[in-house]
């Protein structure tokens, strides 16, 4: 709390990419293609979900960093 202010820590997101077919995964994006709303983490991501484009699961993944 900064002069009476609770500030919120700014949420990181994280990109991954999969070597398959170079497809990213950004959750600024989302992937309409999945239903999955902007904003939803890699990790929120259901355990079914899977690459749009090849069909890779969330393990073929790997994160880009910040």
């Amino acid at each position: 709390m900064i002069g009476g202010v609770k500030w919120k820590k700014k949420e990181i997101y994280q990109r991954q990419a999969v070597a398959t077919c170079a497809y990213l995964y950004d959750p600024e994006r989302g992937d309409k293609k999945g239903k999955i709303p902007v904003g939803t983490t890699f990790e929120e991501l259901p355990e079914e979900w899977c690459c749009p484009g090849c069909g890779a699961k969330k393990d073929k993944f790997k994160c880009l960093g910040e």
